[in-house]
């Protein structure tokens, strides 16, 4: 069992996911649908391999992502949200709203506009897609 810096709520979150990468893999998966390691690295925010390898072992490991064999490719793995990581799409989207809001280097594309219009929507399509690939 890994210790935590306190047990404040906020920094126990941060314990699991408030690294420079974690959010930004749990996204891809969640918003744009990626699914394996390769697709990862093709981010535009250009992870390395080795923290890739880190940063999904840790997701794995907190239960927030779960690793299974490729159907289509037996020699590779593809991520899935788990309902723990389910869970983080308000926070994700909340994130994303803020940071285009706040900083104008990050214009809203298509989904930041969905998102300015009516977030709440665009949280339970997500949700319920998410859902139905959960289980």
């Amino acid at each position: 069992m890994k210790k935590n810096r306190s047990d404040c709520p906020i920094s126990c979150s941060l314990d699991v996911f408030g690294d420079k990468w974690s959010l930004l893999i749990i996204r891809d998966i969640m918003l744009r649908g990626k699914l394996s390691y390769s697709e990862f690295l093709k981010s535009e925010e250009k992870i390395a391999t080795n923290i890739l390898v880190n940063r999904l072992n840790i997701l794995e490991f907190e239960n927030i992502v779960s690793k299974k064999v490729s159907p289509e490719n037996k020699s590779k793995f593809v991520y899935s949200l788990t309902k723990k990581g389910i869970d983080l799409l308000p926070i994700v989207i909340e994130i994303m709203d803020w940071g285009a809001k706040y900083n104008e280097n990050c214009p809203r594309k298509e989904l930041g506009k969905k998102i300015q219009v009516d977030k709440s929507k665009v949280i339970s399509d997500y949700l319920e897609k998410l859902t139905e690939e959960f289980g």
